[in-house]
């Protein structure tokens, strides 16, 4: 049953962004909103005012300004954003450069800890930038990233940004056949990595893959190594040098930010690879700064006192998120490791020595807290925490319950969902809104979702497809090697054509207003809430010998996703044994990730796939989900699906 947790407090209500904001709306525009479903009404309703308020309201620095909001919402996709205007991310981000004090805090699972002044980043940023430019990078340059959650990170993708090159990265837990499949496809011209990382206690080489990864990639022309867990040896790569070596001597005086439409590319984000190599999303500098602040700032109440720690990694969306609070002037504290080394008191107890006042973790890492019956208030004060912002995967009623009851009474959980192929969020929280068990607060400002039923109709207080109905700044301009834009279609307005289709199933409650996300609709694995593209697992398991086939599938287990696999021998193997299993866990550990490992591995008599050959993930999951199998007849193979339907209840003790 979903209960009331928490309701704002007038002063919280007052003091916040998102009631300043509603107030420079209403004065703007001769309005008297006084709660959040107006404002959000308007927004959706009045999209090119909206974005200006907001353009205006988070301080948008340019060089020239726009002279359209949007061209034309009808065009979805294709509209244009912000045309005329020139700007600089990494500009936006510096701009509180002044300020004393720490604008980021490393924190290593090996107790390193660093401090970077606001100073220091800007003028690392510059010396940075200053490199790239000696090096010949150009704007639309690609720069790539293989790197730990630390503050060179963060220094690289801004000095790239600076420059106007794009920027893309995978973590280190990444192995580097499938870095390579990712990062090979946008051709870097310089891999910025590091020599090692630490995770659960252990020391990691990092330049080995690094090595190799930059070989399999024939446009990489240098490579810099930033030193954090190794022996700083960069010569075991060709063209590598010290990240303190090639940095330039000095910030030069009147470093110019290149000033850029607002449409030229920041990033290149990739999607899960489910058919194949990862599908390249690559998104605008003026559409994410926007967005980003507007989630960070109104949404999440990040200002200049906040202090933002996000347990993340650099293949995930949520770190590009966690480094633009830079541009709401907040300090971040980058955490690499696991927060739970040597014990789970670890990550809460760092959250009170850096006074920490939002902190972002996963659906999944709030219930293991629950298995393991742990209390965070125990071990913490928490008193300066004001927000906790939790995504990657639907949350149980039961965990918004755990958040209250055993972190903290009276803060704001900010439970959010959108995705990386819009490096944002379609449904997120109001800090002047009630927050009720199991739901995300409400849509995002500017976002015009809906739940639809199989017929493309607009329901409510049942499941359906999450839609956007209109276009919105930080959905993908195109995807790489895609001019004519028809993987862009294909990706997401073929099921509801002229409707993005997000690909989640979702209630929306008429009663609260609140959304309620039941996880993925199609085939995307998303364990602790990170994108994992069967494409990737089937590379590997695909090379033993026993295996002729396999299928990958998530299924939603005790409030997160784990990964299924089945796998078809080939004749004379017999059965699936402990060895075998073992074989399969060790070499996708070792050349995809940790996260790669299905929890359960079972023996399948045949793999259902389409008249066509292809296999098909769709409807294993939908059993394995418990959901109704509607397309039995494109399958060449139909009378395969009783074996799956006849392991359901195993699957589900």
């Amino acid at each position: 049953m979903r209960r009331l947790l928490w309701t704002p407090s007038e002063e919280v209500r007052d003091h916040s962004k998102m009631m300043e904001f509603l107030r420079h709306v209403n004065s703007r525009y001769g309005k008297d909103f006084r709660d959040y479903p107006a404002l959000y009404r308007w927004s959706v309703d009045n999209v090119a005012d909206f974005w200006a308020a907001a353009w205006d309201f988070l301080d948008i620095r340019y060089s020239q300004p726009y002279t359209a909001v949007v061209d034309d919402l009808n065009r979805f996709p294709g509209a244009r954003w912000f045309e005329g205007a020139r700007l600089n991310y990494a500009e936006n981000m510096l701009k509180y450069s002044d300020r004393p004090g720490p604008a980021i805090i490393f924190r290593g699972e090996n107790h390193t800890r660093k401090e970077y002044s606001y100073g220091d980043v800007h003028q690392q940023v510059v010396r940075l930038a200053t490199a790239f430019r000696r090096e010949g990078i150009r704007p639309g340059d690609t720069i790539a990233a293989y790197m730990p959650n630390i503050a060179e990170a963060v220094i690289a993708m801004l000095a790239s940004a600076a420059v106007g090159a794009v920027w893309c990265s995978c973590a280190t837990d990444i192995g580097p056949s499938v870095a390579i499949d990712r990062l090979g496809q946008v051709e870097p011209r310089i891999l910025v990595t590091a020599d090692g990382y630490f995770y659960k206690t252990r020391k990691f080489d990092v330049l080995k893959n690094a090595a190799e990864i930059a070989a399999g990639i024939p446009s990489v022309q240098r490579v810099v190594v930033a030193h954090y867990a190794g022996d700083e040896d960069c010569g075991r790569i060709p063209e590598a040098v010290a990240w303190e070596e090639y940095l330039a001597a000095e910030a030069p005086a009147g470093f110019a930010f290149e000033q850029l439409p607002a449409e030229h590319p920041l990033v290149v984000m990739f999607s899960s690879g489910t058919t194949g190599k990862p599908k390249c999303m690559v998104q605008s500098a003026a559409g994410l700064l926007i967005n980003q602040l507007k989630e960070l700032v109104l949404h999440s109440g990040i200002h200049e006192g906040s202090t933002l720690l996000y347990i993340t990694t650099c293949s995930w969306m949520m770190w590009n998120w966690q480094a633009a609070a830079l541009g709401a002037g907040a300090r971040l504290v980058l955490f690499d490791g696991n927060p739970s080394v040597p014990d789970p008191s670890t990550i809460w107890k760092i959250l009170d020595q850096e006074k920490v006042t939002a902190f972002g973790l996963s659906a999944s890492y709030i219930h293991s807290l629950m298995a393991q019956g742990f209390s965070p208030k125990s071990v913490a004060s928490l008193d300066s925490l004001t927000t906790i912002s939790q995504t990657g995967s639907a949350l149980s009623e039961e965990g918004f319950e755990f958040v209250y009851r055993e972190i903290k009474s009276d803060l704001h959980f900010n439970s959010i969902a959108g995705g990386t192929d819009i490096n944002g969020c379609f449904a997120i929280g109001s800090p002047i809104s009630p927050v009720y068990s199991g739901e995300l607060q409400a849509p995002g400002l500017g976002m015009r979702i809906e739940c639809y039923d199989e017929d493309g109709k607009p329901v409510r207080d049942e499941q359906g497809d999450l839609v956007c109905e209109l276009p919105t700044p930080s959905m993908p301009l195109r995807f790489w090697n895609d001019p004519q834009g028809s993987l862009y279609r294909k990706a997401y307005f073929e099921e509801f054509p002229g409707v993005w289709h997000h690909g989640d199933y979702v209630m929306f409650h008429s009663d609260t207003g609140g959304i309620t996300f039941y996880g993925r609709c199609d085939s995307v694995l998303k364990p602790s809430g990170v994108r994992i593209g069967t494409a990737e697992i089937y590379n590997q398991v695909d090379k033993l010998p026993e295996i002729q086939d396999s299928l990958a599938i998530g299924q939603y287990y005790r409030g997160d996703q784990r990964i299924v696999l089945f796998v078809l021998l080939n004749e004379g193997v017999g059965e699936l044994d402990e060895g075998l299993k073992k074989a399969i866990k060790d070499i996708l550990r070792n050349n995809a990730s940790p996260r790669h490992v299905p929890a359960v591995i079972l023996q399948a008599p045949d793999i259902p796939r389409t008249l066509n050959g292809k296999k098909v993930e769709s409807v294993v999951t939908n059993i394995v989900n418990g959901r109704r199998v509607t397309n039995r007849d494109a399958l060449a193979n139909p009378g395969c699906l009783a074996f799956y339907e006849g392991v359901l209840p195993e699957l589900q003790k």
